[in-house]
């Protein structure tokens, strides 16, 4: 069994930072983003946030989509719904 590789936080998230939230099209995926930007914004008052949505869970992330959330993200949660 591989053992769990721990990670750390790679962007700062002090001050101004824009994050992008990725729902892959899964119902409520969006639904929980919502929720995501609301704990993240109370957390980080000068983020911001760029929505993203697959709209087709079983597609990957579009290239265009892709550069744009590269090109205008500084960090990423991608949402999963049920």
């Amino acid at each position: 069994m591989t053992p769990a590789e721990p990670y750390s936080l790679k962007v700062p998230l002090e001050g101004a930072v824009t994050i992008g939230l990725l729902a892959n099209g899964f119902p409520d995926s969006v639904n929980f983003l919502d929720k995501v930007e609301k704990a993240l914004s109370d957390r980080l008052p000068e983020a911001t946030f760029n929505r993203y949505d697959k709209g087709d869970a079983s597609k990957l992330v579009s290239a265009e989509m892709l550069d744009d959330i590269v090109a205008n993200c500084q960090a990423v949660v991608a949402a999963y719904g049920h």
